[in-house]
This record gives C-alpha cells, sequence and structure tokens, in this order.
C-alpha cells in the first residue's frame, strides 16, 4: 500500500467552493486560500445561528502507545462511512503543530484512505493560523519585557513574570534561557523560557473564545506577572489587546478542507491534550453543529487527557453536548498495555490483548462518569489476526459493551459504515450527560476528583510550591475555574513507563497556575514539559521535495 503522502497526492481535489456548497455556506461567506482551502466568515452567524444544533461525536481513545491508536483516522473515516449513509455531515479536528510533523509523531491528518487534504498544506503552514497565534503571544513578551524597561510603570517584578515566548517547534535549548545579558540597552535581564505555541494560553483562548469581541475580553485578563507586591497584572493592564485582536482577526475564522472523499472538515485550533485542553475551536465546532446533521471531532491522546477536558472544559464553556463517544482501541495497542516487548507485536498473543483490556476498561468506565453513551471502535491493522479481533469483540459483548470493527485505513468510508450506522442508533436515544466535578468545589477537591474518578489514582500528593500557588489563587478569586490536568498521556499514572491498568498510586502534582484568560487552571504532574524535545532522528530528515515539485517524508 502506498504511503499516505502519496494517496494524498494521487487523489483528485473537489474545488473548495464544492464542498461549502454540500453544507450550505453561500460564497460571499467564503474566504479562499487557494483552490482547495478556504476561511469561513463570522458573519455567516447571522443566517444559521436558528438553525437547530446536529448530533455531536467525541471520538477519544485508550492510553497511546508506539503502537498507534489512530484517532484521527477513525474521525475521518467515520466521517466518511455517514456521509456513505448519506447523512449530512461535518469533520471537526484540530490543527497539527510543527513541532511534531518535523520531530517523532508526524501529521495530524489521519492515514491510509481516510485522510483529510491538502495534506502537506495542512501540515506544515495551512491558513497561518499558528503564525498568527505565535506572533501574538511573542508580542505580549516584548510590550512586557519593554513595560519592565522603560521605567516600570506596573510595578512588575522581574522575577515574577509568568508568561513566556513560545515557538511551534520542538528545541529543548530553548526550555530555560536567560534574556538581555551584556548590554543595557538590551533590557531587563532575567531568567525566561520557551513553550510550545500549541501550550500558550493565546492558543487555548483561540480555541474557547465564540467571536473576536470574547476573545479580546478573555486575552485583556490573562495574567502576565506579579507586582512587587505580588498583584496580578494582565494584558490589559498592558493595554494591548485591541493589537493582539488585530493579529488574530483571521485566525479565529474556522478553516474547510475535505476528505480524500470530499466530505467536509474543518480543521481550527489545535492545543496539546498532555499540557493544554485538546480539543478544536469552540467556533469551529458551533459552526457545524449548525451546518451539519452530524459533527465527528476528536479530542487528543487517551480519554484520561483529552476526552475529560472537551467534556469539563470546552462543553462547559461552550454549552455543548456530546450525543455519543467513540472510544478507539487497535489489538497492537492493547497488547503493549498487556506488556507485550514492541519486537512481538504481529505475533499473535490473545493473552496479553485481554491482559491490556484493562486499560480500554478504565477508559470506558472514565466516560460512563460523564453518563454518555458509547461504542469501542477496532482501529484494524493488517497483521491482526482473525482470533485477536474475535477475542477482543467477544470480550467487549461479555462485558456488555457496544463494539465495531473499523477499516477506514485501508478501505475509507465503506470500511467505517458498519461504525457509522452504529453511532447513529446511539445518537438517537437521549442522555443524562454531566460534569465531572462542580467548579465550585475546591481546587483540591476538583483535582482529586479527575485524579481518582479519571486516572483510579488512590490520592493526589501536592508539592510545596503547589499548595503556594493554591493559597494565591484562592486569595485572587480564581479558585472556581475547571481544572486543565498536564499529565503524561502514555499511562493513567503520571510516569510514562506505568502500562495498563495500575493500581495503588498517587499523582504528584509539583506547580500550578492560572491561565485566567482561557478560563482554567492548570495542574502540572510528574516531569511533564511544555517544549518537547526533538528525537535522535527527527522526521525532518527524511523530508524534501522531487523534481516533480511534489513533497516527500511528510507522514
Amino acid at each position: 500500500m502506498n504511503t499516505d503522502i502519496k494517496i494524498a497526492q494521487e487523489v483528485v481535489l473537489e474545488p473548495i467552493g464544492n464542498i461549502a456548497k454540500k453544507i450550505n455556506i453561500k460564497d460571499e461567506y467564503l474566504e479562499n486560500y487557494g483552490k482547495y482551502k478556504a476561511k469561513i466568515d463570522h458573519n455567516i452567524w447571522k443566517e444559521i445561528n436558528g438553525n437547530e444544533n446536529g448530533k455531536l461525536i467525541l471520538v477519544t481513545a485508550i492510553n497511546p502507545t508506539k503502537a498507534g491508536e489512530g484517532k484521527s483516522t477513525i474521525t475521518v473515516g467515520l466521517t466518511d462511512g455517514l456521509s456513505l449513509l448519506n447523512k449530512k455531515v461535518i469533520g471537526c479536528l484540530r490543527e497539527p503543530s510543527l513541532g511534531p510533523v518535523f520531530g517523532l509523531k508526524g501529521g495530524a491528518t489521519g492515514g491510509g484512505y481516510a485522510q483529510v487534504v491538502p495534506m502537506e498544506d495542512i501540515n506544515l503552514h495551512f491558513t497561518g493560523d499558528m503564525h498568527a497565534i505565535t506572533t501574538a503571544n511573542n508580542l505580549v513578551s516584548a510590550i512586557l519585557d519593554n513595560s519592565i524597561y522603560q521605567e516600570n510603570p506596573l510595578n512588575i517584578d522581574p522575577s515574577k513574570v509568568v508568561w513566556t515566548r513560545c515557538l511551534d517547534m520542538n528545541d529543548r535549548t530553548l526550555r530555560d534561557i536567560t534574556i538581555a545579558q551584556k548590554k543595557k540597552t538590551n533590557g531587563i535581564e532575567r531568567e525566561d523560557k520557551f513553550v510550545i505555541t500549541v501550550a500558550t494560553e493565546i492558543m487555548a483562548i483561540l480555541c474557547l473564545s465564540n467571536d473576536l469581541k470574547d476573545f479580546e475580553e478573555k486575552v485583556n485578563k490573562c495574567i502576565v506577572a506579579y507586582t512587587y507586591d505580588d498583584k496580578p497584572v494582565t494584558i490589559g493592564d498592558l493595554k494591548i489587546g485591541g493589537a493582539l485582536s488585530v493579529i488574530m482577526k483571521d485566525a479565529l475564522k474556522p478553516n474547510l478542507v475535505q476528505t480524500l472523499e470530499h466530505s467536509p472538515v474543518f480543521i481550527h485550533g489545535g492545543p496539546f491534550a498532555n499540557i493544554a485542553h485538546g480539543c478544536n475551536s469552540i467556533l469551529a465546532t458551533k459552526t457545524a453543529l449548525k451546518l451539519g446533521d452530524y459533527v465527528v471531532t476528536e479530542a487528543g491522546f487517551g480519554a484520561d487527557l483529552g476526552a475529560e477536558k472537551f467534556l469539563d472544559i470546552k462543553c462547559r464553556a461552550g454549552n455543548l453536548k456530546p450525543s455519543a463517544i467513540v472510544i478507539v482501541a487497535t489489538i497492537r495497542a492493547l497488547k503493549l498495555h498487556g506488556e507485550v516487548n514492541q519486537d512481538n507485536l504481529d505475533e499473535e498473543n490473545i493473552e496479553a490483548l485481554i491482559k491490556g483490556c484493562s486499560n480500554l476498561e478504565k477508559h470506558i468506565e472514565s466516560i460512563k462518569e460523564f453518563n454518555l453513551p458509547f461504542i469501542v471502535a477496532i482501529n484494524k491493522f493488517s497483521k491482526d489476526s482473525k482470533k485477536e479481533i474475535k477475542a477482543l469483540k467477544d470480550w467487549c459483548f461479555e462485558k456488555g459493551y457496544p463494539v465495531e470493527e473499523a477499516d477506514g485505513w485501508a478501505q475509507g468510508g465503506k470500511g467505517m459504515v458498519e461504525l457509522a450506522q452504529k453511532v447513529v442508533d446511539i445518537c438517537e436515544n437521549n442522555n443524562n450527560f454531566e460534569f465531572l466535578y462542580d467548579t465550585n468545589e475546591t481546587i483540591e477537591n476538583k483535582i482529586k476528583t479527575i485524579a481518582q474518578k479519571i486516572y483510579g489514582a488512590n490520592d493526589v500528593v501536592f508539592d510545596d510550591l503547589a499548595k503556594e500557588k493554591i493559597i494565591q489563587l484562592n486569595e485572587n478569586n480564581f479558585n472556581n475555574l475547571p481544572i486543565c490536568m498536564a499529565k503524561t498521556p502514555m499511562s493513567l499514572t503520571d510516569n510514562p513507563k506505568i502500562v495498563g491498568r495500575p493500581t495503588n498510586f498517587n499523582i504528584n502534582v509539583r506547580d500550578i497556575k492560572v491561565s485566567a484568560g482561557a478560563g482554567f487552571i492548570v495542574v502540572y504532574t510528574g516531569s511533564i514539559m511544555t517544549m518537547p524535545g526533538l528525537p535522535k532522528k527527527p522526521a525532518a530528515l527524511n523530508m524534501g521535495i522531487d523534481e516533480k515539485g511534489n513533497s516527500y517524508g511528510i507522514f
């Protein structure tokens, strides 16, 4: 079978105007970026605001492994499968970050015959949203340091600056730096650091804003530093909310593209789920819900991170109610959770597979905490044995868990029709969706609720710094915000090496930070980092352009 990029390059794309017509988007609301991608003007809301919402379907997964789970592939394939059932469907994905594209993980446009295109554009510069976010974030840093240098009228303590610079690239050398060295005219020397763009609060705010005005209101609340007497200093105090809105005015418009089978897909916003809230924008999702009868979206990593944040942060902020949850699992990944060595995954091992199902079961139990209907999707790989697939389906049947095979990677929408039909059936049932916690609970209790009910932890251990931060948040009245856990995606614990369904463990909280503009509290656990590094052999080493102008090596 061809590589993902080869498959994507061979498809004949529909002009983006044709895709827009499928979901009744008029030309006047379409802002073309070339032939095959476009932004949707916010004025479309004047026409669609009164439309009834479609059904919202969330695709999540077990804890990821090196064997891959394929949430994006399932999301795209399910979109095409629903389309083959003659449903008016729209996919909603996050924008890929350039860091993973050039690093180890690769792009985020699905795979095989379940992809969104133009794949190269989406994985690279796309419509410039990532660059706008990076620029907006770094303007804040430049204005902030300039204010300190220019007689410091806001009385900022340089040692208490909490706003960091960003770059949409994996670069470990920027995790801890010193700025304004050597010359006095360079500014006030202080320690600083970079985070990856997708971990910034600007990214989070883009994804949680309802319109440009809401964006400016949220961004003005962002805390950038504290004064010598520990009072918070905000972007509003720097008086640059308007400038940031100017930079972000186009970036806030959802992007429209298509699948290989020409189903419409919105791709907008891209926060990581291990260090941010891991969902595409509320604007894209709400627009899709007004234009389609079914909307298929995903949240990053496993249900312990992406789904929990989608449900407790995004749905709360956007007043959204999902109709169904799809939990993706693969035979290979479950065998890894059953402690099979990576080199032995091609060998049939039903015992390890069933042992690894403990991880799947924990995620199923977590979704049940929200009172939402679900189905397990077995994302098929070519080397899965029939006995292993039967064993997994039998395990689900014995437990009373709905399950269906999914073969979108090899067959596109045709391989997803059975799953799509079952999802449609699930969506017809009303559900009693509820959040995991009340935001008026104490910060400690909200964290413990997530750790115990979603991760299966015994308790939470707070470092002294985290305890100090909680006191500070309570004093500044930030205690009633939702929680955004920063945790390894590889394990239910905060240790990435512990697979399966561990028991008798604690979650260790080392630091806490408020994202006052985005409207949540970020809780840092274990050794989670906000600026990833590159592997020994980055994907960038294998990329290039051939003599015909076609890119290669992007995956």
